[in-house]
């Protein structure tokens, strides 16, 4: 009787177990990547100047992340950290840390938690840049 409840026990945690693998493989989310059948990607950039003027970009490019596609467009300059590309200017308007300001990158109005580096992107994101005074 002892040796029949382990058993069931047994079995009854394996097929837990299968079940749960089948359902994250099948369940779990596509690759964060999107891109164009030719490989591109298609996304607006706007930039918000220290007077508060916007300007918006549209970047197609077949690069990974954001600081490339960036670069690609010659939208932003600044100096290679320990953490990848410190953003000095964007757009031709250069932050004054005398006055504390840096730019503040956000996708969809949310706050990037990844340095431009690090950011991949996918066809149709749209990402926001601030010049932003206070640390």
């Amino acid at each position: 009787m002892k040796n029949k409840k382990t058993i069931i026990a047994v079995a009854v945690l394996l097929v837990l177990v299968i079940g749960a693998i089948l359902a994250y493989v099948f369940l779990r989310p596509a690759s964060q990547v999107q891109k164009a059948p030719d490989g591109s990607v298609r996304i607006e950039v706007q930039v918000v100047h220290g007077d508060e003027s916007t300007k918006d970009f549209t970047i197609v490019t077949t690069a990974e992340t954001l600081r490339a596609a960036l670069e690609q467009e010659n939208l932003v300059q600044g100096d290679e950290g320990e953490y990848g590309l410190y953003v000095k200017t964007v757009d031709g308007e250069t932050a004054d840390e005398a006055q504390q300001q840096w730019w503040a990158f956000s996708k969809g109005g949310e706050m990037l938690m990844t340095g431009v580096d690090s950011t991949e992107i996918s066809d149709g994101d749209h990402y926001e840049i601030t010049l932003t005074t206070g640390w």
